[in-house]
């Protein structure tokens, strides 16, 4: 299941029935669960660890150094890429900058040819990545979301989960859940369709949708405004109540604004 040309460091844990393809480089304590594939010219670095099924296509280099001019390249740090995952051509995922700590991609995940997650990156579960995508340091992207072709997110962001990101956008706020964001930090509404094609319930997405007008409705700050809802509006479904408590977390303090 290994190409002869293939190379493969002696301390790399690989599961039975790995596929490797022609000239792939599998560096020193790199791990790789069941079903795992690596095609030709793929790069797994070391410390980098793939779960079960995970598919790695021509020219992706998972775990390399991240691209902080303050970066120790003796950090023993790593990367983890969750079940099923499937990384195609040319992506490129490097590893957290901390010791022990990981750049973590979760299960079941797609990330589309020539796009990128820099250092210290958290993906959820379920997350799409389109062409070119391209996401800082430190950004966090929630279960679901959808993040089209050619955005730019800037490092430290937060993406929530079920959030639609719109081709070519550029974003450097925080971008709530079940949001449709879009152009420069500016959002359109929700992501009903989303929501639809998720099965979530009717009852959720009219508490979605009151806390939204709760949050952008109003003059205030959105920290402030989602507490004040939080607390006063009887918010029964943890859809709202996750949307809502989105606003008082995250390290940017700004989020991206109704067009």
């Amino acid at each position: 299941m290994i190409h002869p040309s293939a190379q493969i460091h002696p301390s790399a844990r690989l599961a039975p029935d790995v596929e490797v393809g022609p000239f792939a480089i599998i560096e020193a304590d790199a791990t790789l669960g069941p079903g795992c594939r690596v095609a030709a010219h793929a790069v797994i670095k070391s410390r980098a660890a793939l779960g079960a099924g995970v598919k790695v296509d021509h020219f992706a280099v998972v775990g390399g150094d991240p691209q902080d001019l303050s970066f120790d390249v003796n950090t023993a740090s790593g990367t983890v890429i969750g079940d099923r995952t499937v990384l195609r051509e040319h992506v490129t995922i490097h590893r957290a900058t901390k010791p022990g700590e990981n750049t973590l991609i979760g299960a079941d995940c797609l990330l589309m040819a020539g796009s990128h997650v820099a250092h210290d990156c958290v993906l959820g579960a379920n997350i799409i990545l389109a062409n070119g995508c391209m996401l800082g340091g430190h950004v966090h992207v929630g279960d679901k979301a959808f993040v089209s072709g050619g955005v730019a997110v800037h490092q430290f962001c937060r993406i929530g989960g079920g959030a639609l990101v719109s081709g070519n956008a550029v974003i450097t706020e925080d971008v709530p859940p079940n949001a449709l964001a879009h152009g420069r930090n500016l959002i359109a509404g929700l992501n009903l369709i989303g929501l639809r094609r998720r099965g979530v319930p009717t009852p959720a997405v009219a508490e979605i949708k009151r806390a939204y007008h709760a949050v952008y409705a109003t003059h205030g700050a959105c920290s402030t405004l989602a507490q004040k809802a939080l607390d006063e509006g009887g918010y029964q479904t943890a859809e709202a109540r996750e949307f809502l408590g989105f606003f008082l977390g995250g390290k940017r303090g700004r989020f991206v604004s109704p067009e």
